[in-house]
């Protein structure tokens, strides 16, 4: 599985229901894996999509409250279909890694269901809040796993959280910690 890239993905969406609500914003680091002991991840290519919405009607205001959507930042937006493809190109045959990865998988395998565009990654998914629950369940500093209080335990920045790219960002950082401890 080292051969593997890594596609570290965040979404934002227009609320909790992948059956009902649906993705805004795609964020993706494709991240190769060291290829030796004490090797560095290195980031080889990103991905920054805000994403049509085709039924804001059905949107939880609270969601896109935080998501920051408003109609001018999503003027240049690309429809689903368009999106996915650019996704499933970018990450064929990598490993998906999200904060809470069943949220964005569901939301994923529901557009690529949708649309018809093909996933092309690597089976195997990757979910941050069980790699913290592994590794700092005995740590009574952290109480919660959720990607802000991870961030701040392990002092890494999110310059705009409930941004796609940032939280991705934010997650890779969390991530590369993680993989650090014992």
């Amino acid at each position: 599985m080292k051969k593997h890239p890594l596609a570290f993905i965040d979404l934002e969406t227009t609320g909790l229901n992948p059956d009902k609500h649906e993705i805004i914003e795609i964020g993706c680091l494709l991240v190769r894996q060291p290829v030796s002991v004490g090797g560095t991840f290195d980031v080889i290519d990103e991905l920054d999509l805000k994403v049509k919405p085709s039924h804001l009607e059905t949107a939880e205001p609270e969601a896109l409250r935080i998501n920051g959507y408003n109609d001018a930042d999503w003027i240049f937006a690309v429809d689903l279909p368009q999106a996915l493809t650019v996704l499933a190109k970018k990450t064929d045959g990598a490993i998906m890694v999200a904060q809470n990865v069943t949220f964005d998988w569901s939301f994923l395998h529901r557009g690529f269901e949708s649309t018809g565009v093909q996933n092309r990654m690597y089976f195997p998914k990757i979910d941050i809040i069980s790699l913290a629950f592994g590794k700092l369940y005995n740590d009574l500093r952290v109480e919660r796993y959720n990607l802000r209080e991870l961030a701040r335990f392990f002092n890494v920045e999110n310059e705009k959280a409930h941004s796609a790219m940032s939280d991705i960002k934010t997650t890779f950082e969390v991530y590369k910690k993680l993989i650090a401890l014992p």
